[in-house]
């Protein structure tokens, strides 16, 4: 699998695999960032392709001192089970 990336342009993580990309786009609200919509394709489901991709978007987030303010439900979810994400 391949690194984390901040598409800053688009407003998104993005995570390619086996020519794939899967996709957190996010939001930046002055000092927080909003993370609205997580997709995987199909082909990368089941396999743990989005936690990666959570794991270093929120990584990534914490790093540059942004609060994380989860709004997709993926990203509520995982939040919940790594408190350490927790704003």
């Amino acid at each position: 699998m391949s690194d984390v990336i901040d598409n800053r342009a688009e407003n998104r993580f993005e995570l390619l695999v086996d020519g794939a990309m899967a996709i957190a786009e996010y939001r930046i609200v002055g000092d927080s960032i909003h993370f609205t919509h997580t997709e995987t394709p199909y082909a990368l489901q089941g396999k743990g392709v989005a936690s990666q991709l959570i794991h270093g978007a929120l990584t990534s987030a914490k790093e540059r001192g942004l609060k994380i303010v989860p709004r997709c439900s993926f990203v509520v979810h995982y939040v919940a089970k790594h408190p350490e994400f927790r704003s």
